[in-house]
């Protein structure tokens, strides 16, 4: 595959991946009763009304959607952010492994676990292939 062909694919990979991510912006300003609706449509029981738990699913949108627009950013200048983008493609990867392991540890639905880490596995496998295969500057 020539190399204008690879970079096409990784923009628009890390674009669409990085769009879905930004949608985590929705849940730094939702509502509680969102939150507490879509965690009982989970099946995941009742929602724990600690300030904490608002908290670490806000700051944790928070933190998807910052990773949202780094992508969206890197997306515009491969070549000059290979480093980086090595970089977070090892980090996904990594990051995909730690979410299978904790979903699996704190006892997470099945469907979560397996369409959590699994999905972010490949996402991080596939930005560190594509980075790779860029120039050098």
């Amino acid at each position: 595959m020539r190399q204008d062909a690879r970079d096409r694919i990784f923009r628009w990979l890390l674009r669409v991946a990085g769009t879905i991510e930004l949608f985590a912006l929705i849940f730094i300003v939702a509502p509680e009763s969102w939150m507490v609706s879509i965690h009982a449509w989970l099946g995941l029981g009742e929602l724990p009304r600690d300030p904490i738990v608002g908290y670490l699913a806000r700051s944790t949108s928070a933190f998807y959607a910052m990773l949202g627009g780094l992508m969206w950013v890197v997306s515009f200048d491969l070549t000059r952010h290979r480093e980086v983008l090595i970089y977070l493609g090892w980090a996904q990867a990594l990051f995909g492994v730690a979410l299978l392991g904790i979903d699996t540890y704190e006892g997470l639905p099945m469907s979560w676990t397996l369409f959590e880490g699994p999905l972010v596995i490949p996402l991080g496998l596939a930005t560190l292939w594509l980075a790779r295969q860029l120039p050098d500057r």
